[in-house]
């Protein structure tokens, strides 16, 4: 899919990909794009994106809140406690991806996590946004990005301070999902 906007079922236009299951239809419409602010919000789209790597994000968008059950809301503090036997638990669920790496990356990130200051992932997430001023707005998926220099710079930055499993592509799909960029294409409905 590389075209431009495509009717949803309201008739009104929207991103391709938003209108292909009812699951992307919510999260397009009501998520994806829209800013998010606060440290533990972060750490799960964070987490959250670490784990769609290589996989289709329906499946982590099914899955989510199994993932937040497990991850006890991905409460940064909480995470961080997590022992061996949490470890197993989670190698274990069903409910979310069980992938040895991305479960040991997102432990690790929430220890590092746990010892910054309140705000300072925000904070560091968000001094990478780009001016919209200076973005052109996508007309088709094919003007859609998957790496920007600020991207790279993100996963640089967040690597840089011991952030695990975070690469110039994963760090812009958080910038997509957390709102640091519109990437909803020039006539979609839910367009900022």
């Amino acid at each position: 899919m590389t075209g431009g906007t495509v009717p949803g079922p309201d008739g009104e236009p929207r991103c391709p990909w938003g209108v292909s299951t009812e699951d992307y239809l919510r999260y397009h419409d009501e998520e994806w794009g829209r800013p998010v602010h606060g440290d533990d919000a972060l750490f799960e789209r964070l987490c959250l994106e670490a784990f769609q790597s290589g996989l289709s994000w329906l499946t982590i968008l099914r899955r989510r809140e199994g993932f937040r059950r497990a991850f006890a809301g991905f409460r940064i503090a909480a995470v961080a406690e997590f022992t061996d036997a949490d470890r197993s638990r989670l190698l274990a669920d069903t409910g979310i991806i069980r992938n040895r790496a991305k479960i040991d990356a997102s432990l690790d990130n929430a220890r590092v996590l746990a010892g910054w200051a309140p705000g300072e992932l925000d904070a560091l997430v968000w001094s990478h946004a780009p001016d919209p001023a200076t973005r052109p707005v996508p007309r088709t998926l094919a003007d859609v990005p998957a790496v920007t220099p600020e991207s790279a710079s993100l996963a640089k930055a967040l690597k840089k301070q011991g952030i695990r499993f975070v690469g110039p592509t994963t760090a812009y799909a958080l910038m997509q999902a957390c709102g640091l960029v519109d990437d909803h294409l020039a006539d979609c409905v839910a367009r900022s």
